[in-house]
C-alpha cells in the first residue's frame, strides 16, 4: 500500500528556476544561520552508532555541509546525493573548498530509486529531506535495500538541540526567505508527533523489520537497522 508524505513540500527541483533559487538560499542559509548545527548532528551521528568507516550515503544532502561535517570526524566514503542539479554542483564545489573530493562523492538521485547496488552502505544519513519524499513506504524499502546488513540510518529533521533551533527560526523569520517561511513551524511538537505517528505507520508497512525512532519538541530521526 502506497504510504504518501501528508507532510511533503513541493520539490523545488522539479522547476529549473525554482531549483536554482532555492539551491542558492539553502547555500547561504547554511553557511550562516545554519553553520553551527552540522558539527553538532554529525557528533549525534558519530556518538550513536561509532560507524567511522565504510560507506556512507547523504539523502537529499543540498550543499552538502553535513557529508563534510561527517568526513571531518569520521573515516566514511560518503555519498552525497541530490536530485537538484544546482544543489549538486553547489556540494561540489563545497566538497573541492573544504579538500575532501576524495572522500565526498556528489551523487544525482531520488530516495525512491538510488543509483547504488544492494547492500552499499554501512550508513545512510539525512536531514530535513523527508519532508521531500513523495512515498515514505517506497523510500523506506529503498533504503533498506542499499543498507548492509548491521547498516543504520539517521533519518529525520532537527537542529542539534533546541537551544540551536530557537536561534536558528528567530534568524530564519528575519531573512524572511520565502522557501523557509513555507516551511515554518515544521518542527513544531505537535507536527512532530503528528510526522513520526505518520513515519511510524510507513515503517509498519514496508519490509523493515527493526527500527526505532527518537524524538522530543525540536527533532526526530528514524534509526533503521538491516538484519
Amino acid at each position: 500500500m502506497k504510504r504518501d508524505n501528508p507532510y511533503k513540500q513541493e520539490n523545488p527541483y522539479k522547476d529549473d528556476k525554482k531549483d536554482l533559487e532555492v539551491a542558492i538560499s539553502m547555500s547561504e542559509i547554511s553557511k550562516t544561520v545554519f553553520a553551527p548545527i552540522y558539527p553538532v548532528i554529525a557528533n549525534q551521528i558519530k556518538g550513536k552508532f561509532n560507524i567511522i568507516d565504510g560507506n556512507c550515503i547523504d539523502i537529499g544532502s543540498g550543499p552538502a555541509d553535513l557529508s563534510i561535517s561527517l568526513a571531518r570526524i569520521t573515516n566514511l566514503q560518503i555519498s552525497a546525493m541530490d536530485a537538484s542539479k544546482y544543489s549538486f554542483e553547489i556540494a561540489k564545489n563545497n566538497i573541492e573548498i573544504k579538500g575532501l573530493e576524495d572522500r565526498i562523492f556528489t551523487v544525482k538521485g531520488h530516495v525512491e530509486k538510488m543509483p547504488f547496488e544492494d547492500n552499499f552502505a554501512d550508513l545512510i544519513i539525512s536531514r530535513g529531506s523527508i519532508f521531500f519524499w513523495d512515498d515514505l513506504t517506497e523510500a523506506f524499502n529503498e533504503i533498506l535495500r542499499v543498507l548492509k546488513p548491521g547498516g543504520k540510518t539517521y533519518i529525520g529533521g532537527g537542529f542539534g538541540s533546541a537551544e540551536l533551533m530557537k536561534s536558528c527560526v528567530k534568524d530564519v523569520v528575519k531573512r524572511n526567505d520565502s522557501f523557509f517561511k513555507n516551511g515554518k513551524g515544521m518542527l513544531t511538537p505537535e507536527n512532530i508527533k503528528k510526522i513520526v505517528k505518520r513515519i511510524d505507520k510507513a515503517a509498519e508497512e514496508s519490509n523493515i523489520t527493526e527500527y526505532n525512532i527518537d524524538y522530543g519538541d525540536s527533532e526526530f530521526w528514524l534509526h533503521i537497522t538491516k538484519k
